[in-house]
């Protein structure tokens, strides 16, 4: 058996109508109505006015006054008051005695009979308006004395058929009815095109789908752990999730307000404001690493931005920390390469008979890596230091760039605080390494110097290399994210200064970039270090000198 079809309710838009179009015509049937009834009652009394005019002209006409003081005044009061009733557009004129005996009347056969209705106010000296039923059906008439001397000598009355005053309302009321139809179309019309718009803004949902889509829509910011971020077509706030306040750091009010007010580093803020969409585009703030993707909304004009805000920080220090990894992979490959090339020369020596010869060979190369592996470690006793400077040396000496380690470096194990993370001494040192080798490789004598060491400011890393240098006017760009002068790759360049950047604001350091003293550029890294101060033995750091450098790795191994 099939359950019969429950309705769908009417759209948002749709009970407006209905409710806007009920609401026009309860309104215009209203005012119709008040109006009638008005105009009815400003009828009866300006047609009471006009009898009592009437009325108190004839009351007062000399001729009236003469005609009665005759044996017959019908005879001459009637055409009289044929006349009046004529030029001024009343029903009736009836002039009588004090007794209510009528000499005048529209019809004949009622003259010299009683007259219909009240006289009493008027023989009393007091003009008055009634409607009453007479002779002629019923009136608003008007009744006053005649006065002659003092004396009341007989009254007058004058007055209107109801019947012409509704035929006078009636005509308006068709004016007013025709005002009307026309006024509620016109409403109705209005509200149909109103109506259309807010159902195509609705896409036709009622209002239970528009409050049930409004709760999921709140449901979903709050659990969406990402950033979400609405920019109206003015690039300003028009919403911002739990997530979004985090990753960007904003903790105040910002809906409404501008992206560039919100503080944010000039790339993101660039990407944010950028009318082409961004896909896939890694960006900094001052503590996180930020996915940021742009898409936006448009309906046939653009209204706005939607963006989303991925925090990959973590993801990316453990690429830094992969990226290393294969880097001393590749080293240890190479050094593989290297050994069994040695390995092979050993083993001829002795096939040759020159075992002495072979001996003497493999001890050197054995004395060299072992000396040159206690020279790095005596100079930096911190283990994860001492682990960054051997494997960047071997990657060095593959790139063939010599790495040296100043003798003015040293720094003894467990000096670093524990909320001085290592992994954020290897974002900065391997980073300015990884830098100095890139400018260095490809130049005569490619060298990069590196000096660790502690002073009275705290930890001090200094990374010298021999290439080009940084121009002068852009010692500020060079930290910003994606700026590089090699080429692009697939993954894109400029982020290795920005993270260092990054990891030294994080702790309160300061970086700074110059001319280093054999050419090139020297970047300097200072961390505040709570023990420094402490220590009795702390060495004090000098300005890195190329020429009084200890090389790291010459040529040997690791």
């Amino acid at each position: 058996m099939r359950l019969p079809r429950v309705p769908r309710p009417r759209s948002l838009a749709g009970q407006l109508f209905a409710m806007q179009a009920v609401l026009i015509a309860v309104l215009v049937a209203g005012y119709a109505l008040f109006t009638y009834v008005s105009d009815r009652s400003q009828a009866e009394e300006a047609a009471g006015r006009q009898a009592m005019a009437v009325a108190r002209s004839v009351a007062d006409s000399p001729s009236v006054h003469d005609a009665i003081r005759t044996a017959d005044p019908t005879k001459d009061l009637q055409p009289y008051a044929l006349q009046v009733q004529r030029d001024t557009e009343v029903d009736f004129v009836t002039i009588m005695d004090k007794r209510g005996i009528r000499w005048t009347h529209p019809d004949e056969t009622l003259i010299g009979k009683h007259f219909l209705g009240h006289i009493g106010p008027a023989l009393n000296g007091t003009s008055f308006t009634e409607t009453y039923t007479g002779t002629l059906g019923p009136s608003v008439r008007a009744v006053t004395p005649i006065v002659d001397n003092g004396r009341t000598v007989g009254l007058v009355s004058a007055g209107i058929k109801v019947e012409a005053i509704t035929k006078r309302v009636q005509d308006q009321v068709k004016a007013l009815i025709g005002v009307a139809t026309g006024a509620l179309a016109l409403g109705g019309m209005g509200t149909y095109v109103i109506n259309a718009r807010l159902r195509r803004s609705t896409h036709g949902m009622n209002a239970a789908e528009l409050s049930r889509m409004h709760d999921y829509h709140q449901a979903a910011l709050h659990a969406v752990r990402e950033g979400l971020l609405m920019l109206d077509g003015q690039y300003r706030v028009a919403l911002m999730n739990d997530g979004g306040r985090e990753l960007l750091g904003v903790t105040d009010e910002v809906v409404g307000h501008s992206v560039a007010d919100l503080g944010l580093p000039a790339p993101l803020t660039g990407a944010l404001l950028s009318a082409e969409p961004r896909v896939d585009e890694v960006h900094l703030t001052a503590s996180r690493v930020l996915v940021v993707n742009t898409s936006p909304v448009s309906g046939g004009e653009r209204r706005g931005t939607v963006v989303t805000l991925r925090d990959v920080t973590e993801l990316q220090a453990m690429m830094g920390e992969l990226n290393s990894e294969r880097g001393f992979t590749q080293a240890l490959r190479s050094q593989a390469h290297e050994a069994a090339n040695r390995l092979h020369t050993v083993v001829s020596l002795i096939e040759l008979g020159r075992a002495d010869e072979a001996v003497d060979f493999a001890t050197a190369e054995l004395e060299l890596a072992q000396t040159l592996t206690d020279e790095v470690v005596s100079a930096v006793s911190e283990p994860v230091l001492a682990a960054l400077l051997l494997g960047k040396a071997a990657q060095a000496n593959e790139r063939g760039v010599e790495l040296v380690v100043s003798q003015d470096s040293g720094i003894d194990d467990g000096l670093l605080p524990a909320d001085l993370p290592s992994r954020d001494l290897v974002t900065v040192l391997g980073n300015l390494i990884d830098n100095a080798m890139d400018a260095a490789q490809g130049t005569a004598r490619a060298r990069v110097t590196v000096t660790v060491c502690t002073d009275a400011t705290g930890l001090v890393l200094r990374v010298a290399d021999t290439g080009a240098g940084v121009d002068p006017a852009h010692t500020e760009e060079v930290f910003q994210r994606g700026w590089s002068t090699k080429p692009s790759g697939p993954g894109g360049r400029g982020f290795g200064l920005a993270l260092v950047r990054q990891a030294v604001s994080r702790h309160q350091g300061t970086l700074t970039v110059a001319e280093a003293a054999g050419g090139g550029a020297e970047f300097e890294v200072r961390l505040p270090l709570p023990t420094v101060g402490a220590a009795p033995d702390t060495v004090e750091c000098a300005a890195a000198e190329p020429e009084t450098a200890q090389p790291a790795v010459p040529g040997g191994d690791v």
